[in-house]
């Protein structure tokens, strides 16, 4: 049996100690500990993976640890059976790129989780959902019909029990009537310029002022759009030999490196998000 515990509190002496005691008196073997605290808001986080020769009701660990422990040390803590695959939805629109790259390394067995279906507004990616024999289901989505969509959305997810979402270039915004069922289990793709250049063609306008680095950006999904907790960030150089299809190309193969990075990074529990922001753990 083996668990991961995900702890953030005020920071003070002894935590570590009393944590690391707790796991040796119910017989257990700490194969990994990272801890960090941030001073300026002191703030105390850790993430700790133990081993157990013995299987443990985890509802009697759970009451014991928040009893002996999270009590006294004011502690805000998740602890995960490892093993299991969260299931993970996917929602689409028309893109392509990032939805095939999850569903390969899914395929692959590089993505711990299972897909119970993948969700668009539109059909265009029906197809990609039949080649990976994942259920595909068409919720349209229009200003007259947004909290009917949502609806049908959130039933589906209730459904097949889904752990977290992933919106792989879902051109949709997701209102709080969502984000509230599932509060930091919403993971979103977009290109680096925002706000610089927002719109619809946002590699055209980066394109006419010429600059010298685009990126992409994962992140938690929160009411205010496009400015949730930062999972993953990379870049890349371009320069004045690129032309805009140089440039659409070059984002999208980095979306889909910080898109599966990120879901990567949730998956394994090493992501923490406090204040509109993150601790990632190595």
């Amino acid at each position: 049996m083996k668990l991961t515990i995900l702890i953030h509190c005020p920071d003070q002496a002894g935590i570590i100690r009393s944590v690391t005691t707790f796991i040796h008196q119910q017989e257990g073997n700490i194969v990994y500990l990272d801890q960090h605290v941030d001073k300026q808001a002191g703030v105390f986080f850790m993430r700790l993976q133990s081993e157990f020769e013995k299987e443990l009701p985890l509802d009697t660990f759970k009451k014991e640890f928040q009893n002996e422990l999270a009590n006294q040390f004011q502690m805000e803590w998740e602890v995960y059976l490892d093993g299991y695959k969260p299931k993970m939805a996917v929602f689409v629109s028309k893109y392509n790129h990032c939805l095939y790259d999850l569903l390969s390394r899914y395929n692959s067995g590089e993505l711990s989780v299972d897909i119970p279906f993948i969700l668009s507004n539109h059909k265009d990616l029906e197809c990609v959902a039949e080649q990976f024999n994942i259920p595909f289901y068409h919720v349209a989505v229009t200003k007259q019909n947004k909290a009917e969509a949502e609806d049908r959305q959130l039933a589906l997810l209730q459904e097949h029990r889904v752990d977290f979402i992933v919106l792989a270039r879902y051109m949709q915004i997701v209102s709080p009537k969502v984000i509230n069922v599932y509060p930091q289990k919403i993971i979103n793709i977009h290109h680096s310029f925002l706000p610089a250049f927002m719109g619809a063609k946002p590699y055209h306008a980066a394109f006419e002022r010429g600059v010298k680095i685009i990126g992409a950006t994962s992140h938690y999904v929160t009411a205010d759009l496009d400015a949730g907790p930062i999972i993953e960030q990379d870049v890349t150089t371009v320069s004045h030999t690129h032309s805009v299809n140089d440039f659409i190309a070059k984002g999208r193969d980095l979306e889909r490196i910080v898109l599966s990075r990120a879901v990567q990074l949730h998956v394994a529990r090493k992501t923490m998000v406090y204040n509109n922001k993150t601790v990632i753990f190595s």
